[in-house]
């Protein structure tokens, strides 16, 4: 039986600044190997997204491919901060309205809904060391946040969530920010053993 898996996110779904595989292609081959079902898996990541732009762009991706399966794996950039606290890059509470909507929208295609909950941060290449922009700041009080509330709007949707905070140390980021090679390996390991336990693959 063919299903078909669309995954939203940023730059950590996408993969970008990994030198080898992300944990998204590394689920697709994971996923080609089942001898039981065929899986179309679309990495729908895009670099710099926020809650905000997967929800523009969300119904008319799943519209171009039905999915079966949609895994959500946003948030760290809302996180952000720009010069100071006082400034999100999205708002708490704009924050949290953006995924009710998502999660409106993607019950319309499926229920088969789970959520990839936010990476650490090596501070002392976040915080005003930036290697992108100087006057972004990224803090693990606020991903913690941030996360709480995603985690927060599953457990009432009765959504599946997978929690990725304790996974990840200061050496499995490349920039601090974004896993390196064995970051993404551990990620997709944790990912793939929730959908083989939870049954959703």
């Amino acid at each position: 039986m063919e299903k078909t898996i669309n995954i939203f996110g940023d730059s950590i779904t996408y993969g970008g600044y990994v030198e080898g595989i992300s944990w998204v292609d590394q689920l697709r081959n994971y996923l080609e190997e089942n001898p039981n079902d065929y899986f179309e898996v679309y990495n729908l990541g895009i670099t710099g997204d926020t809650s905000g732009g997967v929800l523009k762009r969300f119904t008319v991706e799943n519209e171009a491919r039905i999915p079966d399966i949609i895994m959500i794996a946003i948030g760290i950039n809302d996180s952000k901060y720009i010069n100071t606290k006082g400034n999100p890059f999205v708002p708490f509470e704009e924050f949290g309205n953006n995924l009710l909507s998502v999660v409106e929208q993607a019950k319309l295609f499926t229920e088969n809904i789970v959520f990839v909950g936010l990476t650490k941060v090596d501070e002392a290449r976040t915080m005003g060391n930036c290697e992108w922009d100087t006057n972004e700041y990224f803090d693990n009080e606020n991903v913690e946040i941030y996360n709480a509330k995603i985690k927060e709007i599953c457990e009432k949707n009765n959504l599946f969530f997978i929690e990725m905070l304790d996974l990840l140390e200061n050496k499995d980021l490349k920039d601090g920010l974004h896993p390196n090679s064995v970051g993404h390996e551990k990620m997709f390991l944790r990912i793939r053993d929730f959908l083989v336990e939870n049954e959703i693959i």
